[in-house]
């Protein structure tokens, strides 16, 4: 039977996660008026400070985007909310989230006081709003990353990747990362209770503040160029690349449809 952290420790991690996102939501307010390096630091010192909370240690491999690089696209495969914090502890980017999200008591004020962009899902001519801003914020050499999959797994098999938002990557003549996410528990094998598949984000905590470690292990791909392909070769790209380092197999593929953005 797989070890759990006993009730005491995970009602003291519970209060203490509690603090640190009212803590963070206090801060959002005044990040707004922070300049672009101060903003990262402020988004990577929170996470990570909620991934030590949460005992998520963070392996990252790669080469980051350095600051030569001014417009970067992240596309990511999704397992959980927590890909977020991850990716913002490690390099930290502006996110397009599901308009539900806006919504959402505390999470979606600092959200929104983040500068998350918010996809509605059910218009489907909403993705030529979102990949302009996009384009905006690339070329104000800001990074922003998406979640191509549309949709959590739970990290055992990759979802096609659609192609819709990476048209952004293309008009902003952007370099296009791939980034693979996979958590592990303290046994080494995939840690599918992280996998936020269900829409509640409380039963989803429950489980995560049950493990008694998890690692997540983050890989920068090899960015592509995008000057010279189009959003479906950039898709099946990325695809193949996250696919390729999590050793997991291609999704079949499908008729191209409007991408979901982040389900968490």
């Amino acid at each position: 039977m797989q070890k759990t952290t006993p009730l005491l420790l995970r009602l003291i991690r519970l209060i203490q996660l509690l603090l640190h996102v009212t803590s963070g939501l206090l801060q959002s307010f005044a990040y707004p008026f922070f300049p672009l390096h101060i903003q990262r630091h402020i988004m990577q010192q929170w996470a990570s400070s909620l991934l030590s909370i949460l005992n998520i240690k963070l392996h990252c491999h790669g080469r980051l985007p350095g600051p030569e690089v001014t417009r970067a696209l992240f596309a990511a495969n999704h397992v959980s909310w927590l890909d977020i914090c991850v990716l913002m502890a490690a390099c930290p980017s502006r996110f397009v989230a599901k308009s539900e999200i806006n919504d959402w008591p505390v999470l979606g004020l600092m959200s929104r006081n983040t500068a998350t962009l918010f996809i509605e899902r059910a218009k489907r001519n909403d993705t030529l709003r979102i990949n302009q801003q996009i384009i905006e914020v690339l070329e104000k050499g800001e990074r922003v990353t998406v979640f191509p999959e549309g949709t959590t797994t739970d990290g055992t098999e990759l979802s096609h990747f659609h192609a819709s938002l990476l048209q952004s990557a293309i008009t902003a003549d952007a370099l296009l990362y791939p980034v693979a996410i996979c958590y592990r528990n303290v046994a080494g094998d995939i840690c599918q209770e992280v996998a936020f598949i269900e829409p509640s984000l409380v039963l989803s905590l429950q489980r995560i503040l049950r493990q008694v470690k998890i690692d997540v292990e983050l890989t920068f791909d090899e960015p592509i160029q995008c000057g010279t392909k189009n959003r479906r070769e950039l898709a099946r790209l990325a695809e193949r690349a996250i696919a390729d380092t999590l050793s997991l197999p291609i999704p079949h593929k499908k008729v191209e449809k409007l991408f979901g953005p982040p389900a968490g």
